[in-house]
Order: C-alpha cells, then sequence, then structure tokens
C-alpha cells in the first residue's frame, strides 16, 4: 500500500522507503530511477544488483549482512553514471527551526528554505524545502531528473507541513521546480516560494544559486549607516525604473544589466546631487508591464538584467560611491500565475480563501492572508533577507493603503468586517507592525517607507506609541494638490491658493516624504513638463518653479528619473529616457538646477534638519492668494534660517515686501529665473539689504524684484 502511494506520487513520507532499511538480521535498499535499464549497489568493493519492482521505476535489494556506506551505478541508455542516495541524509531544518517558522517568528527562513547549496557528510549537494502543509505529496523536479515526478519525493517533517530533501550533486545553475499532488489529487508544478534567481520571463523555473560566495566592500559605508539620522540629515530620493532609465538602441534597444546600470546610472546620481536611488521593485516578476508590481520571486532579483551576484555588485558600487539604495517591496497583493503562490499546495495557502478578503478587484490578484503565521514569517523574512542579503538601505512598502482596509476598493456587501465590526485590517495591521519592529530592531539603520494614500494616524510613528512604526511615509495629499495647482493656468490659480498652503496644516503629523513619482507621470497622466500650462517657456519656467518648491517645502524629496531633464513624454517602460533632449538648452536648464537644488539642499541645514519638525518652518505670507505669491522661512537647528518666496504667476513683482526675523544683507541663494537655468534673467542682482520697516510680525523686511514663474532662496550673510 505505501509502495502504491509512493509511486502514485502521494506518500509524505518517502525515507520511510527508500534508502536503507533494517529489519532484524535483514537489510532492505529501495530507489527510484526512471528510465534506467539497470541498478547496483556498489559499497567496499562490492558489487549487488537491483531488482526491479514489476515495471516501475523503484528498485530494491535484500541483504542479509550490514554494509557501512553505499552509492549507486544505473545504466541508462547512454551509459551508466553514480549516483549518491538521497534518502540517508538528515534535514535542514531542525525542530527549533520547525517551532519558529509555524509560530511565524523565523526571521532568516532564506537560510533554511528553499535551494540551499551545502555539504552534508562530505556530500555537496543541494537541500530543498518547502511549505505545503495540504500536500498529499511532492517531488523536486529539473533537468537532473528529466522532470519526472516520481524522481525525487520529499518527506514531511512531522505536522509542520514543510517538506524537505537534500540532492547530492546538485549545484548552482540547476533549473527545477516543485512537482505538487494537491489535496483534491491535481498535479502543480510551482517554483519556489524562497528562490533565489529564476529563469527569465516568461520561462518560469527556479535556478539553484548559492548565495553566499559575493565578496561585499561597502563596509564603510554600513557603519556610517547605523550612526546616521535620516531624520536630521538630507534624503533626496531619484527614482528609477531599470528596464527603462536607459537603454541600448544600437542593439536592439535592450536594457542594461546590473553591472552596466553600476557603472552608468551610480555617477550620473552621485553628480546630480542624490543621496538614494529608489528602484522600482527588481524582485523577479512574470510581466514586465506591472512594472514589478505583480511579484512571483519574494527572494530573488529579477533575471531579466543579471544574476543574483550581479545586482549585488550594483547595490556594492552605489555604497562604495556614497548612494543608498531603497527598494520598492510588495506585500500587499501577488499574481494570479499558475506556477506561483497561486492555490499554491491546491488550497489558498498564502491568500484568503473568501474573495471578499483574498482578491485584490483592481489588481486582479491575490491579497496575503495576513493572519496566518507561516505566511506573516514569510513575508516578514522577504524584507529582512533584503536589508541582509542585498544590503539594501531602505524598503517603501506598496500599497499600504490597500492592507490596511478590508473595504479597500469595494462597494457594500463585496467585503466582511473584522471581528469587532469595523473596516480595519486587524492581521495585515499585526504584520505590518511586526515586520517594522524586526527592520529597525536590528539596528543597522535601514529604514522603511509607506506608500499610504489615507489618513490613517500614526504611520511613521514608533510601535511602541501606538504606530504603524514606519519611518516615513509618502505625502500624497501634497503631490495631488501641488500637481493639480500647477496645472491651473497662473490666472486662474489665485482661485485654488489654498491648495498650496494646505499641506503645512498637517505637514509635521508623520515623517513625510514629498513624491514626484512614477504613479504621476504614466496611465496617460504626461510628463510633469507636460502637465504645465502656458507656451514652451512658461512650461519651462513653471517646471523649474515646481522643483524649487518641491526642495524648499517641509519633507524629504523624491523625484522619478526624466523629472529632471524635463521630459516631454510621459514615462514608457518599453523606452529609455529621452536623453537626446539634453543637446537643448532648456533642458540642460532643468537638469543643472537639480543639480543645484539637491547642492544647497545637502548644504544648507535649514533645508533638511528639521524637515520633520514644526520649528523648522514659518509663514512669512500665506494669503497673498491675488497675486499668488507666498513665502516662508525655513530654520535650522542652529537658528539659521533661509528665506523662500515663489512667484506663481508670469507677472513680474517690482518692490514686493515680504518680511525678515532679522536685518543684514540677503543673498540670492537660488534664482530659479537665472540664466544658467534657462530663465530670463530678472532678480535683484545677487541680493538685498533689509530694511528697517517691519512687515508680517517681522522687525523688518526685504523689498524685492520677483521673477516671472519663479522661486527665491535667500540667506542672511556677508554681501
Amino acid at each position: 500500500m505505501e509502495i502504491d502511494s509512493l509511486l502514485c506520487g502521494k506518500h509524505s513520507d518517502p525515507h520511510r522507503i527508500l534508502g536503507i532499511h533494517r529489519r532484524g538480521n535483514r537489510y532492505t535498499i529501495r530507489a527510484v530511477f526512471p528510465w534506467a535499464k539497470e541498478a547496483w549497489v556498489l559499497s567496499e568493493g562490492k558489487r549487488y544488483r537491483m531488482e526491479r519492482y514489476g515495471d516501475t521505476p523503484l528498485f530494491k535489494l535484500n541483504l542479509g549482512e550490514k554494509i557501512s556506506s553505499y552509492f549507486y551505478e544505473v545504466e541508462y541508455e547512454g551509459g551508466k553514471k553514480k549516483i549518491e542516495d538521497p534518502y540517508r541524509f538528515l534535514p535542514n531544518l531542525g525542530e527549533q527551526d520547525l517551532y519558529l517558522f509555524n509560530e511565524g517568528k523565523h526571521y532568516e527562513l532564506w537560510n533554511k528554505m528553499g535551494a540551499q547549496v551545502k555539504e552534508t557528510n562530505g556530500i555537496k549537494g543541494t537541500s530543498f524545502a518547502v511549505w505545503a502543509p495540504n500536500a498529499k505529496g511532492i517531488s523536486v523536479v529539473g533537468n537532473f531528473n528529466r522532470w519526472h515526478p516520481l524522481a525525487h519525493p520529499m518527506r514531511e517533517l512531522g505536522n509542520s507541513g514543510v517538506w524537505e530533501l537534500f540532492l547530492p550533486g546538485i549545484s548552482e545553475k540547476e533549473l527545477y521546480k516543485f512537482r505538487i499532488m494537491g489535496r483534491n489529487g491535481e498535479e502543480l508544478f510551482k517554483t519556489d516560494p524562497y528562490g533565489f534567481y529564476f529563469e527569465i520571463p516568461p520561462k518560469s523555473a527556479s535556478i539553484v544559486w548559492d548565495s553566499n560566495k559575493y565578496t561585499w566592500q561597502d563596509g564603510e559605508w554600513i557603519k556610517k549607516r547605523r550612526e546616521y539620522n535620516l531624520y536630521k540629515n538630507p534624503l533626496s530620493i531619484y527614482e528609477v525604473h531599470l528596464g527603462s532609465w536607459a537603454r541600448v538602441p544600437e542593439e536592439g534597444n535592450r536594457w542594461l544589466t546590473y553591472r552596466e546600470t553600476a557603472h552608468k546610472l551610480i555617477p550620473y546620481v552621485k553628480k546630480m546631487g542624490f543621496t538614494h536611488i529608489e528602484l522600482l521593485p527588481v524582485m523577479e516578476h512574470p510581466f514586465y508591464g506591472s512594472w514589478g508590481y505583480q511579484t512571483t520571486g519574494y527572494f530573488a532579483p529579477t533575471s531579466r538584467y543579471g544574476n543574483p551576484d550581479d545586482f549585488k555588485y550594483l547595490v556594492d558600487y552605489a555604497h562604495q560611491n556614497g548612494l543608498g539604495i531603497i527598494l520598492d517591496w510588495t506585500p500587499a497583493h501577488f499574481p494570479t500565475d499558475p506556477y506561483g503562490l497561486a492555490r499554491f499546495d491546491g488550497t489558498a495557502l498564502y491568500e484568503h480563501e473568501d474573495p471578499k478578503k483574498g482578491y485584490h478587484p483592481d489588481w486582479h490578484s491575490f491579497i496575503f492572508n495576513y493572519g496566518r503565521k507561516e505566511v506573516s514569517n514569510f513575508l516578514t523574512a522577504s524584507a529582512l533577507f533584503w536589508t541582509k542579503e542585498y544590503h539594501v538601505d531602505g524598503l517603501r512598502v506598496d500599497g499600504v493603503a490597500s492592507m490596511l482596509y478590508l473595504d479597500y476598493s469595494r462597494k457594500p456587501g463585496e467585503w466582511s468586517p473584522n471581528k469587532y465590526g469595523g473596516r480595519e485590517n486587524l492581521e495585515a495591521i499585526e504584520f505590518i507592525r511586526e515586520m517594522n519592529k524586526e527592520i529597525y530592531a536590528r539596528g543597522e539603520g535601514t529604514f522603511t517607507i509607506a506608500e499610504e494614500s489615507t489618513a490613517w494616524p500614526m504611520v511613521s510613528k514608533p510601535v511602541h506609541l501606538g504606530g504603524l512604526g514606519f519611518g516615513f511615509k509618502w505625502n500624497m495629499g501634497w503631490m495631488n494638490d501641488t500637481l493639480f495647482y500647477f496645472s491651473k493656468d497662473p490666472i486662474y490659480r489665485k482661485y485654488h491658493h489654498n491648495k498650496l498652503t494646505f499641506s503645512i496644516w498637517y505637514a509635521f503629523s508623520e515623517n513625510f516624504i514629498l513624491p514626484l513619482s512614477h504613479d504621476e507621470v504614466a496611465h496617460g497622466k504626461g510628463s510633469l513638463l507636460g502637465k504645465m500650462p502656458g507656451d514652451i517657456w512658461q512650461k519651462f519656467a513653471n517646471l523649474r518653479l515646481l522643483l524649487a518648491y518641491h526642495f524648499a517645502h517641509p519633507g524629504k524629496k523624491l523625484l522619478f528619473m526624466g523629472g529632471e531633464i524635463a521630459q516631454w513624454k510621459e514615462w514608457n517602460h518599453e523606452e529609455s529616457i529621452d536623453w537626446h533632449l539634453l543637446k537643448y538648452e532648456s533642458h540642460r536648464g532643468i537638469q543643472k538646477l537639480t543639480q543645484e537644488l539637491n547642492k544647497i539642499y545637502r548644504n544648507e541645514p535649514s533645508l533638511h534638519q528639521r524637515d520633520c519638525e514644526a520649528q523648522g518652518f514659518r509663514w512669512i505670507d500665506l494669503g497673498d492668494s491675488l497675486q499668488s505669491v507666498v513665502s516662508f522661512a525655513r530654520t535650522g537647528d542652529n537658528g539659521e534660517f533661509i528665506v523662500c518666496v515663489f512667484n506663481f504667476t508670469p507677472a513680474i513683482r517690482h518692490n514686493y515686501r515680504i518680511g525678515v526675523p532679522e536685518s543684514g544683507f540677503y543673498r540670492e541663494l537660488l534664482n530659479t529665473d537665472s540664466e544658467i537655468f534657462g530663465g530670463s534673467n530678472v532678480g535683484n542682482f545677487g541680493g538685498v539689504y533689509s530694511q528697517k520697516i517691519p512687515s508680517h510680525g517681522f522687525p523688518c523686511s526685504l523689498e524685492l524684484t520677483l521673477p516671472p514663474l519663479a522661486a527665491l532662496y535667500l540667506k542672511k550673510g556677508k554681501e
């Protein structure tokens, strides 16, 4: 009966049958060899011929003597092959591993699950482990066994739901999948949820990879990162999609590899003055057009651009050049591709069975079952994996709002309330808090960012204070209001003045990042330049004004690629940025301005030290809606301040008076209308002296010329 189950692929403990077994003074050795003609056991110079079970691929040998060690010799159509017995090795996971995993507390699962290249008892091979508690049987299949489902059946370890098998001789770069016999007899071929490396889509096999051989060179960066205060220091992020930042048109418009990207992107971003690069999801994904947000490989960088060590090289090279790396990470949902996590063991394992909880109507993807401990452990381990194994500095967590609310994008009757009758997803909240606690508890200086679009309170406050535990939150309200305002013809902006001023009312309720992100330059929304009203000159002037307003407003900064060169077209993931535009002076002017803004932001503590503190901001005049002018002061810890004035109309404002806190000479630190940025060179001849004329509640004031559609940064100092 047990042999029948084994040969049907439904046995949960093939080690009870296969390998060597003793009964009294008799020994029996069994092995499965599909396509074999003959098989022998070789031990201590002796050779024993094995007997086949009928016409099955199962062979056996009965012995009346004990043998201490042995291996197989198998004859196939093409010749003979020596094989170690996989069924004589202990599992890679111990009882403590299984206990912690089932409790949802094993935070280094990537060292135990999936495919682990290792040496056991002097034998090199790969240990495979997968979680599938409802499977009837599982086997490892690959080129090494011609993908035969009976060749290498796995065993379930107790009641843990974890299946494992050590395969001698299996080394790096072998293709594999898990063949799973589901509860209802369905045969499934699944990629490894913990796989480190995958075939280039649309192929989908996992690839065995030794993740321990890369030698890192970023020790100094990691040491400094542990002591770096992100809230008090500059954080200026360049958001990048790796497949379309730059391509090689003369080679079929191919994308750059990770290593090519390292030597092109890193020097560019360093020159531009950004502090970090944020990559749209690099985790393996089947559909390139999803930009990576439909993730299938939560422990694998996509193979489109190279192997895992190539991606490590990119991160390493960034760190050696003083740049941090942030990854987009998507625990909110996963795609329905049949070879992935969907109904992994024939049941709704990673997702909810109830579509009201387990399916995203907008994204046509599955929602993780955060209440299942092994699932939340899987996701938390994934987050920690990228910070530990790939040294990434931060994770930007996508779709947090969809995780927090059970009724997200659902109509009445399409969602199920929590146990208290509310719409909050209590299980997702617990997972988010646990994940954030673990990341910050390690003290490595890594951080998390929430892409959260609602008014959920305390998103970026510590868990012990009742918050969700993120380090930062994207300020989606600021982005939407600001772009709405800038899209209006200047003649109408006076009617929408509150779109500019409202953001300060909540600017310090969270630790905000101000995104001008990829979401706003795709799906028919046009480019940043394309959103700007007016003729060509006004469009460029408006974009310069927007960028200066972005860098002056409290909050850390994020700009999507292409915005810094005034891309005309909206972003297309199938094409490179239009770098050829830089042959035009107006586009070079935007690039120079972005570079200068980053320089000022980094060099002036007033613009970054109190990004997240109300004490660092003071209105000078927020009420001049008729002329569409606003002015405010940004202050650093040492009391130094920078005055920021914005004229949102194309009219030049002569003799415009604003109050300032102190008397003295105020130098023009920045004028976006400068001709070096493509402007008309209207300004204040480098600076102005204050006058002892009180204004706006200050003891003295400045009489300024405000350039058209332009920003001024002024700093008190020497002439």
